[in-house]
């Protein structure tokens, strides 16, 4: 028996929308990547100039 392939396996499952808490932990999730990714630049070119 053929295995399934991935492309069918998700032409088949059905739509299901972002909740809110979900949505809101992207949003975070985010929001702190690019505020770590501004402090790590700002402590490099303060303490560790070239």
């Amino acid at each position: 028996m053929e295995e399934p392939k991935f492309a069918d396996e998700i032409k088949k499952m059905e739509y299901e929308p972002i909740l809110p808490v979900e949505r809101q932990l992207i949003a975070w999730s985010l929001g702190l990547g690019l505020a770590l990714i501004v402090l790590l630049v700002w402590v490099s070119h303060t303490f560790f100039e070239v």
